[in-house]
């Protein structure tokens, strides 16, 4: 039998029943990386994977999305297997991505610089060591009564909630566990990681994604964990912390109640944020709020909601679209591809927009541009737009934070938000909720419903977006006055029957296979929860449908 190798772009002859790992050592002179899992048929597999037919087999290095994926998997049960090893009984919570890592507490231990340390040097053992990851797989049942022995509670309520008759697991040195995707072929390929100490844990973090031969090295993100930390706490009042208790509120039909509960949250929030603008406006300041976020945070529903709050409070919301200031387009900048990069802050007519700005703040009436995304070009039709003793501008776009957007603009004039989906939703203790795939499936419900554009279309896309954030969004993110949690704790539960309908029928044919697959897979630990009693005003309508706003 045969498999086709694309990275060699030849077939290889292997005996049924070999794994990756040992076809690999044939032709890994030829692979100028060092893989850590392979694309089978268009599926992520872990190098364990035993291969009975032919089969198309792409092998991925660390630097992949896959590979990270797979890295950072692998890193998590090595710390579970470090912290039974020198404080046994100690239970571990892996909460959330920040900081360019993952952030770790243990419950009833006290973590301090001794405890880091004592947890690393474990962990480089278990490297030096060599261990494999064992792959198992049994009846549920009995995986059920295995993690219950272990005092896994979270996870023995997913899958009593999940009902699938056979379990994955992984074994490390006697220790078992479960997590969502593939391993490590064994823990001597993690020889790239570090433990820092934050707040009242500590982040784990694996490896630069631009220098794979190093940790990440964290970057200050306090307003972010602020307001992680802050729907954290609301997750335990109501007593939903993981999909397993998701899953069995859903069963309890109390998803009408934790709708409900979820979008008073955000009204309180948005409250708040209109009431502090109101404080400033008043102060003679904040005649203009730049409201910036990634892809999918929910942007456009939150300005709207907003502007109903500021004219509570009295004010007067006038909007204006940074759309309206592109360059013309033989003048936009272009990506690393070679297309346009409107992404880009210089796809802007920066001087245009902050005189605009400087003449509606002094109250002078200006006439606004409109783009034409047709020709290419700013044109102006006569529209004007004037502010009074109680108007307030809201400009919305993902360069809102950064200060050269309004660099002649006086800072107590703006005021700044930030808004995005911190998804503090766990699947279990050891694996958590990625605050980009709520982001990725959002969108990818929204461009195939508003866009007609296909989820081929948006995954293949979504490197590039991301691409984007990185640059122009996620460094400035800090520079916010308020920070927004768009993320809605039942929200992964409405959209499992929507995501699913467009991501069944996905091309098996094609690279971006594999992200589709994984999404699915993702889906499935979510009890579907029917989205009638999200309310039209729901942050979650922009991207279903069936809002109250317009778009």
């Amino acid at each position: 039998m045969k498999i086709f190798c694309k990275n060699i772009n030849r077939y290889i002859d292997f005996t049924g029943g070999e794994t990756l790992a040992e076809i690999l050592r044939r032709i890994e002179g030829e692979i100028p990386f060092e893989p850590i899992c392979a694309r089978v048929n268009n599926k992520t597999e872990a190098l364990q994977y035993a291969v009975f037919a032919p089969k198309q087999v792409e092998y991925l290095p660390v630097s992949s999305a896959s590979g990270t994926r797979v890295y950072v998997r692998s890193l998590c049960m090595m710390l579970y297997r470090a912290l039974v090893e020198c404080y046994p009984g100690v239970r571990l919570n892996i909460c959330h991505s920040i900081s360019r890592g993952y952030y770790c507490r243990l419950d009833n231990v006290e973590v301090t610089d001794e405890v880091v340390e004592t947890l690393r040097a474990a962990m480089q053992r278990l490297v030096e060591r060599d261990i494999p990851f064992e792959r198992k797989e049994r009846l549920t049942a009995d995986v059920r009564e295995m993690f219950r022995a272990e005092g896994l509670d979270d996870k023995v309520r997913l899958l009593d909630t999940i009902h699938d008759l056979y379990t994955v697991y992984y074994r490390l040195d006697g220790v078992i566990d479960t997590y969502y995707g593939s391993l490590a072929p064994s823990t001597g390929r993690l020889r790239c990681f570090d433990l820092k100490r934050y707040h009242d844990g500590f982040l784990l973090l694996g490896v630069d994604p631009s220098r794979p031969d190093v940790p990440a090295q964290p970057v200050t993100q306090e307003k972010m964990y602020q307001a992680f930390k802050e729907y954290v706490e609301f997750n335990n009042i109501i007593g939903v912390r993981n999909v397993g208790e998701l899953n069995v509120s859903t069963e309890a039909n109390r998803s009408a109640e934790l709708i409900n509960v979820a979008e008073a949250l955000h009204d309180k929030k948005i409250a708040a944020i209109a009431d502090e603008i109101k404080r400033r406006y008043d102060l003679g300041g904040a005649r203009v709020v730049m409201i910036a976020g990634p892809s999918s945070s929910g942007k456009t529903t939150f300005t709207k909601r907003l502007a109903i709050y500021l004219l509570t409070n009295l004010l007067r919301p006038k909007m204006i679209s940074l759309d309206n200031y592109f360059v013309d387009r033989v003048n936009t900048p272009l990506d690393e591809t070679g297309d346009y990069d409107y992404e880009s802050l210089y796809a802007l007519d920066l001087h245009q927009f902050n005189t605009d700005l400087r003449r509606l703040i002094a109250g002078e009436e200006v006439e606004m541009p409109t783009y034409n995304f047709e020709l290419g070009c700013r044109q102006y039709k006569g529209d004007t737009l004037k502010l009074d003793d109680r108007s307030i501008l809201l400009i919305e776009g993902i360069h809102g934070l950064n200060p050269e957007l309004t660099s002649e603009i006086d800072d107590s004039m703006k005021y700044r938000i930030y808004v995005s989906a911190l998804t503090t939703l766990a699947i279990d203790d050891h694996n958590w909720v990625p605050t980009t795939d709520n982001r990725l499936l959002r969108r990818i419900i929204r461009d195939h419903k508003y866009r007609g554009a296909s989820a081929l279309a948006t995954i293949r896309r979504w490197p590039s977006v991301r691409r984007g954030e990185e640059r122009w969004i996620f460094p400035y993110q800090e520079n916010a006055d308020s920070t927004f949690n768009s993320s809605l704790i039942f929200e992964l539960g409405v959209m499992r029957e929507y995501g699913e309908a467009i991501l069944k029928n996905f091309p098996r044919d094609v690279e971006e296979y594999a992200e589709a697959h994984r999404l699915m897979k993702f889906l499935s630990y979510f009890l579907p929860i029917p989205g009638r009693d999200v309310p039209p005003t729901s942050l979650l309508r922009e991207f279903l449908g069936g809002s109250s706003f317009h778009y």
